[in-house]
């Protein structure tokens, strides 16, 4: 279930650039967050407003086959864009190296949310201080393969 139709890259050069490079080389290239050294991987969904295909690259912190999506913003007071395009369209690729898995993504709550922002938190700690900085609960949502 790839995700086709028009592509409308990020607005900030740099997410441009690290998709770009990233997928150009089956992830041998740009696959970590800046100079952190930590692995990222790229998500693929559709705009919730312009069904636009848009492309994001975030930590990679996969469990089981499952991929987490933590919508931090580094602390910002509102959530990402991407989290609304996911709520509003599930179906995400996830681009882990030269694997592409088609994905359904779904929130989560309660006993399960918090186990998985442990994971998030192990694999980027600084997932922790971004919570502190926002009153706004981040959202934990995960992406898990789907059967072809």
């Amino acid at each position: 279930m790839p995700i086709e139709g028009e592509y409308e890259p990020s607005p900030r050069q740099w997410v441009r650039d690290q998709v770009e490079t990233y997928e150009r080389t089956e992830g041998r290239e740009a696959n970590t967050l800046r100079d952190t050294g930590l692995p990222i991987v790229v998500f693929t969904m559709r705009g919730a407003q312009s069904g636009k295909v848009r492309k994001v690259p975030l930590m990679r912190i996969e469990h089981g086959g499952s991929y987490a999506m933590i919508a931090s913003q580094g602390g910002a007071p509102r959530h990402p864009q991407w989290y609304r395009n996911v709520l509003a369209h599930p179906e995400v690729t996830v681009q882990d190296g030269p694997k592409v898995i088609d994905t359904r993504v779904r929130e989560l709550r309660g006993a399960e949310r918090d186990e998985w922002w442990q994971r998030a938190v192990a694999g980027y700690p600084p997932y922790a201080e971004y919570q502190t900085r926002t009153e706004r609960q981040i959202p934990v949502l995960v992406a898990e393969p789907v059967s072809a």
